[in-house]
């Protein structure tokens, strides 16, 4: 490329022609979304989807406001904010690649203690959907309960200091509280983090939050506000020096581009209590059976990326691609998924859970996508219990197959050791990683250690058949290695 182009407002019109932009003019938008938790996805899902429909002269007082209450969320603004907070997309397909602009974000708010800037967004009368990704593990749920955890230290600040709160739920009860006496109305709560019935996830944090300072809040927020659920899918890699390279060879000097794969999916229950974009417009699909959708991805292919994760850590493989490419691993997934989750998962329309598993393994194996296997492994300490354990619980009460699940779970307190079958050190990939390599490395020789672990097993623990499997399979692999482990599985009838 003879000339790399810096991403900026004033240089939209010298891009090269092949890179799809803006047609609307920034000066015609208007804020009607604050986006708490902007990272990747976000800008390669729904921030698409607005601008999309913004292409089509739509929805063009509904741009969006970014947001963080985590001290690293200030480097992500000042990235954005230098490039007038465009975002490059880069489309991974495995015939090729092929790059878009889009300028749906309006803004980033200052990321500083008390949260002071995001509330006053958020309570600002324009703002009429407040949207979070932030992460599955991020919304204090007890995971033995299900339960709000009111005793977390920092929702114990929130509650006690509401006018400076930590968390993200603090500061929108602390907006709403301002939107209440100042008569400004409700706002639409909307997470966008893959929790199976992340609405009500988002609802009880809230609320609950609120009652613990003020409980007459809590009921006008309860009766008034709305907390609709969603089903959000697109593979979206983490960027790195590799990304921002792709984003240069399009001639884009871009400090953030997201790549992505050409699937996307949003299924949203249609509860917006103060508007909305037609998002429908565009593909998002509107449907009262949310849970089945739900179910079906998070079974699938969250589970998925556990099933495949941890064994290809374990083997030094770098990609979700590369580890489908595995002849051994892709078998073990397709085998778990279809004789151990599938038979617990009910279809949707136009797709039944066999042709979804087809699906999601052709998505795994684009080798255009650079999905970390490190990525996918991450926080194993929410994602077992949210994405594999709901099968393994059905398995076990209608007495139907379960050691894959159970191999699955071996594999994951192996990884957990902290080194590779080649004695690499696997660094530091949980929020819990202290804890689960101190119980990874007592269940090498009593592995009933790892299932004491009561708030990602509860009760599994106490399953005898299931920790029988369990410690067969632990064992094993310490004694001959994964590979091994996999061939006895997939041998058995």
């Amino acid at each position: 490329m003879d000339e790399l182009i810096p991403l900026r407002l004033g240089t939209l019109t010298k891009m090269p022609a092949k890179i799809a932009r803006p047609r609307y003019a920034r000066a015609a938008l208007s804020p009607g979304i604050v986006h708490i938790g902007l990272g990747n996805f976000h800008r390669a899902h729904m921030a698409w989807y607005t601008h999309r429909l913004m292409q089509q002269g739509q929805a063009l007082d509904w741009a969006i406001i970014g947001a963080g209450v985590r001290p690293g969320d200030g480097a992500m603004r000042d990235r954005l904010l230098a490039q007038d907070c465009l975002t490059t997309l880069i489309e991974l397909a495995p015939t090729g690649t092929s790059a878009e602009i889009t300028g749906a974000m309006l803004d980033f708010a200052p990321v500083e203690a008390g949260n002071a800037a995001l509330i006053a967004r958020m309570a600002d009368p324009q703002t009429r959907i407040v949207s979070l990704t932030v992460t599955e593990g991020g919304y204090f749920t007890d995971p033995a309960t299900g339960g709000l955890q009111l005793d977390h230290p920092d929702l114990i600040h929130d509650a006690t200091r509401p006018d400076s709160p930590r968390t993200a739920f603090g500061a929108i009860v602390a907006a709403l509280r301002l939107r209440r006496a100042q008569g400004l109305g409700p706002v639409t709560l909307l997470s966008c983090d893959n929790l199976q019935g992340n609405g009500a996830i988002l609802r009880q944090a809230v609320l609950g939050l609120a009652q613990a300072s003020d409980p007459d809040l809590a009921a006008w927020i309860g009766g008034e506000c709305s907390f609709p659920g969603a089903m959000v899918d697109c593979i979206v890699p983490a960027t790195g020096a590799g990304e921002i390279a792709l984003a240069r060879r399009f001639g884009i000097d871009d400090a953030s581009p997201v790549t992505h794969e050409p699937f996307r999916q949003w299924v949203l229950e249609d509860d917006f209590c103060a508007g909305r974009p037609a998002w429908e417009d565009v593909g998002v699909q509107f449907s009262d059976d949310l849970h089945g959708y739900e179910a079906q991805k998070l079974r699938i292919l969250n589970a998925g990326h556990q099933i495949i994760g941890n064994v290809a850590e374990l083997q030094g493989i770098a990609t979700v691609a590369e580890a489908m490419a595995t002849p051994q691993i892709r078998a073990f997934f397709e085998k778990v998924q279809t004789r151990e989750i599938v038979p617990h998962v009910r279809p949707v329309p136009g797709m039944t859970p066999v042709e979804y598993v087809t699906l999601i393994a052709g998505r795994f194996s684009n080798p255009a996508i650079r999905d970390t296997v490190r990525r996918v492994a991450f926080d194993g300490s929410s994602r077992h219990p949210g994405f594999v354990l709901p099968s393994l619980r059905d398995a076990l009460a209608h007495g139907a197959a379960y050691d894959g699940l159970a191999l699955v779970e071996a594999l994951w307190a192996r990884m957990c050791a902290g080194t590779r079958e080649d004695g690499s050190v696997i660094a530091p990939n949980d929020p819990h990683w202290p804890q689960l390599v101190a119980q990874a490395q007592a269940a090498r020789y009593d592995p009933a250690a790892w299932l004491r672990q009561s708030g990602c097993y509860g009760d599994l623990a106490d399953h005898p058949g299931f920790a029988q499997s369990f410690g067969t399979w632990l064992t094993l692999l310490w004694s001959q290695g994964s590979d091994a482990a996999l061939r006895a599985y997939l041998d058995a009838p």
